[in-house]
């Protein structure tokens, strides 16, 4: 992927003489004024049904309550299963295996590096972009938020606090270590609290330039780590099942998140609402909220079974309590306040929108998957609004597989196939659901509608072709490049059949060392009872050394590879056994003089 540095010189010149361009009639009185601020809310693992907005009687959401009231709600707005790949989609408008995520971890998560972001296409046209929160999609260069149109970024590493990517003494959600601007720093507080107060300070100091800020929150993605104050809050909070409505399709009892694990998610969650009342009235007593954008939403369904609305399914799932969240935009001035759109619409679409309401052309030859909903938004009596397919799918691999475990939807109806429940089974047979009559998902009409069923899953493997039509060759970390130095690479972005997060698993990582020299290879290891000998190859590089029972560390030093690809091997074996390091550390050293 590293021939892409000149494709993206050429894509920012590309960019600039399209902004050159003169606007469409629908812009064009927007580009006379200042271009609107955009501040986009984007929450993990926070399903339909974890807001007071939408029927949950027990949750605390005052301010996002009061936002849903000040917005324009749609309610059937659609994202991907896990989070990677809605990240990638709602960034870049265009469907995630096109960016070459497919997943959300084991090199699987990292987003090509010649995708144009919305930070990119933001920047040229005067913005200050940032990110505080989670990025998802690549911890080490090309892939960082700084290296694709973030000028400011503070972010944790991988998919999660507590996950191998968090330098060791940064695993909690209280006091982290996060990155900030490509270098790891500790905080102290919790971390929704650090992600909004950075996001206040990035919008106080914009000045006269608009801002696109991205609050990205990691909660209430496990571990659960609740903010004490708001976990007290829940104490006596009643929980049981009967105490919400029922609707839709029942949650089995045995399937149920515990009480105790449900008031630390909803905890979370009243942390995240407290945030986005600050970051309200930040913009309030700055003046600028009526011209700034406010988005909500959250990156897919509910980690655990709990109260979702009545929707079916959770997280990972293609039914619509994985696919379906809150979504709310909020301008005042521009959209009235209070509407429900129920046109279907999808994470593809946010790119196009924002580009469209800033009065910012889309980059000549650039293709996205998304349309704008502005006119949805704005609410045009006139508006004609095509019915379309869009299309979801997720499962674990390298690459996706056709016909396995996906969705594709219009406004009425849905076919879909579930997960295999082991690998290698016989794919589960094909559902349909008509979502006017059937909203929950109860009545699989599949055999009643042949003909119907034929249509849209001919549609969904023209697009399976179409959307993986380049492949899924490994993204390649950059080592030894000027940018970053050192490179830390961790088992978030290893790859390889025994490629895991557990003590003894083992992989291997796809790496571009960019200029030929000398280096030090640290690796960072789990203790073992018994003698090992350490290996780090490269190509037809390779060394050993030998360490004594206990060994947490070990150094290869004056390293000597050449620029090029390859793949990365590093690994202890002993005692008839072999396993990968807890991460590995790359120093470019200096040149002998």
């Amino acid at each position: 992927m590293l021939g892409g540095r000149p494709q993206r010189r050429f894509l920012a010149a590309a960019i600039f003489a399209a902004l050159a361009l003169p606007l469409g009639p629908t812009l064009g009185a927007q580009a006379e004024s200042r271009r609107p601020n955009i501040v986009l809310i984007m929450t993990d693992d926070q399903g339909y049904g974890d807001v007071g907005f939408h029927g949950n009687p027990q949750i605390r959401t005052p301010n996002l309550d009061r936002l849903a009231r000040e917005s324009v709600r749609l309610a059937n707005f659609c994202v991907s299963p896990v989070c990677s790949p809605t990240r990638s989609s709602l960034l870049t408008g265009r469907y995630n295996y096109r960016t070459g995520v497919v997943d959300t971890y084991l090199g699987r998560s990292m987003m090509r590096p010649d995708e144009t972001t919305l930070a990119e296409v933001l920047g040229p046209a005067g913005y200050r972009t940032g990110i505080f929160g989670k990025w998802h999609l690549g911890d080490d260069v090309p892939m960082r938020p700084i290296d694709q149109g973030f000028q400011r970024e503070l972010v944790i590493k991988g998919g999660g606090i507590g996950q191998p990517p968090d330098p060791p003494g940064g695993e909690h959600y209280l006091d982290p270590i996060l990155q900030d601007n490509g270098q790891p720093r500790k905080f102290q507080g919790y971390c929704s609290d650090i992600y909004t107060t950075a996001a206040i300070d990035f919008i106080k100091a914009s000045e006269d330039r608009p801002f696109f800020t991205y609050l990205a929150f990691n909660c209430p993605h496990e571990p659960l780590e609740a903010p004490a104050a708001e976990l007290a809050s829940y104490k006596d909070v009643d929980l049981s099942a009967s105490a919400f409505p029922q609707l839709g399709h029942p949650i089995p009892e045995t399937a149920r998140s515990p009480v105790k694990d449900i008031a630390r998610v909803y905890a979370m969650i009243t942390n995240i609402d407290t945030n986005v009342g600050r970051l309200l009235r930040a913009l309030d007593d700055r003046g600028i909220a009526r011209d700034t954008i406010v988005i909500f939403l959250s990156d897919n369904g509910p980690q655990r079974f709990r109260f979702n609305g009545g929707l079916r399914g959770a997280k990972g799932s293609t039914y619509d309590g994985g696919l379906r969240v809150p979504f709310l935009v909020r301008w005042p001035g521009h959209l009235a306040p209070g509407r429900v759109v129920d046109r279907l619409a999808a994470h593809i679409d946010v790119f196009p929108t924002l580009l469209d309401a800033c009065g910012v052309p889309l980059p000549a030859g650039l293709r996205i998957d998304g349309k704008s909903l502005m006119p949805l938004l704005r609410g045009d009596p006139n508006v004609v609004w095509p019915d379309r397919v869009l299309f979801f799918q997720w499962h674990r691999g390298d690459a996706p597989v056709l016909g396995r475990a996906f969705g594709a939807r219009t406004q009425r109806y849905k076919l879909l196939r579930r997960e295999s429940p082991p690998p290698g089974t016989k794919l589960p047979p094909l559902e349909l659901y008509d979502l006017e009559a059937d909203p929950y998902e109860e009545h699989n009409i599949a055999a009643e509608k042949h003909d119907r069923v034929d249509r849209m899953y001919a549609e969904y493997t023209d697009w399976f072709k179409d959307v993986t039509a380049r492949g899924f060759d490994p993204v390649r970390i950059d080592v030894g490049g000027p940018l970053e130095n050192p490179t830390i690479l961790t088992r978030q972005d290893w790859r390889g059949p025994r490629a895991g997060w557990k003590v003894n698993d083992l992989g291997y990582w796809e790496i571009q060392v960019v200029c030929t020299g000398r280096y030090r290879v640290d690796l960072r290891l789990a203790p073992r009872r018994f003698a090992t000998i350490a290996h780090v190859k490269l190509g037809k590089f390779e060394r050993t050394m030998s360490l004594e029972p206990g060994a947490t560390a070990c150094t290869f030093t004056d390293v000597e590879w050449p620029a090029g690809p390859g793949r990365l091997e590093t690994w202890v074996e002993g005692n008839r056994n072999t396993a990968g390091p807890l991460d590995v550390t790359i120093h470019r050293l200096a040149d002998r003089p």
